[in-house]
């Protein structure tokens, strides 16, 4: 969450200053290169705290009307394939990573390194498969049928 948020006040920031630069004709250079990048990191940096704060999307209008025993079943699905999911997310992002790394692949206006980023991404992803995983434990171990 911390590398998001310093991510994003990175962000703002180069934003800002590229719109008030374009003013007086002299924009930076690679401002879309490093917002995209520096975007992904806000993404991903704040994926295992919002599952943790549970502050993501739901829609329970069909399951709000099931009994304790089966909301809890189909928590417990909804845990387990969603940790498969992003387990393998946070991977193969690593995967991708890795081989950028090892080509020396460079952005292309900036000629910087990415990997980096596809790292911190891929970090991103195992905080929310670990937070996953933490929430499927406590939904086994819970008592009672209630959430």
């Amino acid at each position: 969450m911390i590398a998001g948020g310093v991510a994003l006040l990175a962000l703002t920031l180069l934003a800002t200053m590229n719109v008030a630069l374009r003013i007086v004709q002299v924009p930076v250079s690679g401002t879309y290169e490093v917002v995209s990048f520096l975007g992904a990191i806000v993404t991903a940096g704040a994926l295992g705290y919002t599952q943790k704060r549970k502050d993501h999307i739901v829609v329970d209008i069909l399951s709000d009307k099931f009994p304790g025993p089966v909301k809890r079943a189909l928590d417990v699905a909804s845990y387990a394939l969603t940790l498969v999911l992003f387990s393998i997310v946070s991977w193969q992002t690593f995967v991708y990573g890795k081989r950028l790394w090892q080509t020396g692949e460079l952005s292309e206006t900036l000629k910087i390194a990415y990997h980096p980023f596809v790292f911190l991404v891929s970090l991103g992803f195992a905080a929310l498969a670990l937070t996953l995983l933490l929430d499927l434990l406590e939904t086994l171990w819970k008592k009672g049928d209630s959430r």
